[in-house]
């Protein structure tokens, strides 16, 4: 992985022809810890009324 400098403001990383944003990979890599937490963390379990 390396890093690429441009003009334009903001850090990019690059790997092969894939390049991204730091702040932008920080976003998506977030996005799936919550996506996997909301699948493995189980649903508050209702009280039952009688």
């Amino acid at each position: 992985m390396e890093i690429i400098e441009s003009a334009a403001p903001g850090i990019y990383l690059g790997w092969g022809a894939f390049v991204i944003q730091l702040g932008n990979l920080i976003v998506i890599a977030v996005m799936i810890a919550l996506f996997v937490l909301a699948l493995v963390l189980p649903f508050p379990k209702a009280r039952r009324r009688r």
